[in-house]
């Protein structure tokens, strides 16, 4: 430890950590908030995690973000899969090198640095660029209103409005999108919900002992085989029959050789825009939605004037901050806010409290639908950030316009859950009532 470094109380730490820590939100973000205050880069350890910094401010998590070639995802292009980006206890990390390997058993972005992350990445970045999306406006639309009239009703609605609502839409949206049939949706609502809930006993899978320290590695794996099961027969039938859709776009991608990508590329791909496209929009869905009820008067005036959307969902993001880490790990020695960083130390970037920092947000602790500037960085920051975030947005946007203006009299009701998780989650259950206007 530093000569300049506050120590930590362990009670913080194992807060920031766990996940089970994330289940007390109020008691998390006053650890945030004790650590932007008094240690803003830490070293802390954790019973069964390796030592780890925690990165709670803004400005020094776009310095990491934005040198992959220092603090790279995992484990630089001269070492792939050497470093889990996602934390996990030591033993579950062991655990997947055992039986897999490495710790990349995904080829998805976020387990890549460049260049071949940047390759990569550039199969399907154009699909996403705004201008291209336009053209799926009113298909997206129809989606939404689609959604609305199948799982709401006119007059009054009593419904967990997590499960029973916000769920459905963008993962149809993204089904959609890939050309998936409509009846085979729930299975991978399964098993997107399975995927970010390995640390949240009410979503894992039957056979896995809760109290394992390899529990979240077991479910992590066997969850990617049974996607690999589904999207294997999906890739070869779009490399027999290409169809005009984001799927076939990346199933029929070929390398510099000509040849195709490999088969797992394909299916990382489709594992992170099903998993992470569903669960962070849905999440910020359900955000939205809660703090308008809370704040009753921000309602009426988006109700008023629709063209608030966008600055709405901003605010949506950078409160609900869905995806809540990344662990990068240094690949030579640097120097980071006056602390001496050095090479193979793991470092914990925590979205959730650089969306809260003072002396980025005037006021962080309020919700504020006209908030402006708002430079939050719930999509992440440089050469990693997401990739989806345009869709993400466009899907936000329609929806809100097609549900917003027809919603009356919000009412909170007791059951709030939250997901488990260290990771990507958030409200998981939000029970309401509300009139709903034709």
């Amino acid at each position: 430890m530093t000569a300049t470094q506050t120590r930590v109380p362990q009670e913080i730490a194992e807060q920031i950590v766990l996940p089970t820590g994330h289940l007390d939100e109020e008691a998390l973000f006053k650890a945030y908030e004790w650590l932007r205050a008094n240690a803003p880069l830490a070293k802390v350890e954790v019973d069964g995690y390796d030592p780890l910094w925690l990165v709670t401010k803004h400005a020094d998590i776009l310095e990491i973000e934005r040198q992959p070639e220092i603090f790279p995802n995992g484990g630089g292009p001269d070492n792939p899969g050497t470093h889990n980006p996602i934390l996990n206890t030591r033993a579950g990390d062991d655990y997947t090198l055992r039986t897999h390997g490495t710790l990349r058993p995904l080829e998805s972005l976020q387990m890549m640095d460049p260049p071949e992350h940047t390759m990569v990445r550039d199969i399907a970045q154009g699909w996403f660029r705004p201008v291209e999306l336009k053209k799926w406006n009113d298909r997206i639309r129809e989606l939404a209103d689609k959604v609305i009239d199948r799982h709401l009703q006119t007059g009054v609605n009593e419904i967990d409005f997590s499960k029973d609502f916000a769920w459905f839409y963008p993962l149809h949206v993204v089904m959609t999108l890939f050309g998936v049939p409509e009846e085979d949706e729930p299975q991978i609502m399964k098993l997107a919900h399975e995927r970010f809930g390995v640390n949240d006993p009410e979503s894992r899978r039957a056979g896995i002992a809760t109290d394992s320290p390899t529990a979240a590695a077991e479910q992590n794996l066997a969850n990617i085989k049974d996607f690999f099961a589904y999207y294997t027969k999906l890739v070869e039938k779009l490399r027999k029959e290409p169809e005009d859709n984001l799927a076939s776009l990346i199933a029929n991608a070929r390398m510099s050789n000509g040849e195709f990508y490999p088969l797992k590329m394909c299916i990382g791909y489709y594992i992170a825009i099903s998993g992470a496209g569903h669960d962070t929009t849905s999440t910020t869905t359900a955000v939205i939605f809660e703090q308008l009820a809370k704040n009753p008067e921000q309602l009426r005036a988006v109700q008023e004037d629709l063209s608030l959307i966008p600055n709405l969902i901003n605010e949506g993001l950078r409160w609900a901050s869905p995806v809540k880490h990344f662990v990068h790990q240094a690949a030579v020695d640097y120097e980071l806010r006056g602390q001496k960083i050095e090479a193979g130390d793991r470092l914990m970037l925590l979205f959730q409290s650089a969306n809260r920092d003072e002396d980025i947000f005037p006021d962080p602790k309020n919700f504020r639908h006209d908030r402006k500037p708002n430079p939050h960085i719930a999509f992440g920051s440089g050469p990693h950030s997401c990739l989806g975030q345009p869709l993400a947005r466009l899907e936000l946007r329609i929806l809100l316009e097609q549900l917003l203006p027809r919603v009356r009299n919000i009412e909170l009701l007791d059951g709030r859950k939250v997901l488990q998780t260290n990771f990507v989650g958030g409200v998981k259950s939000l029970p309401v009532r509300f009139d709903l206007v034709d």
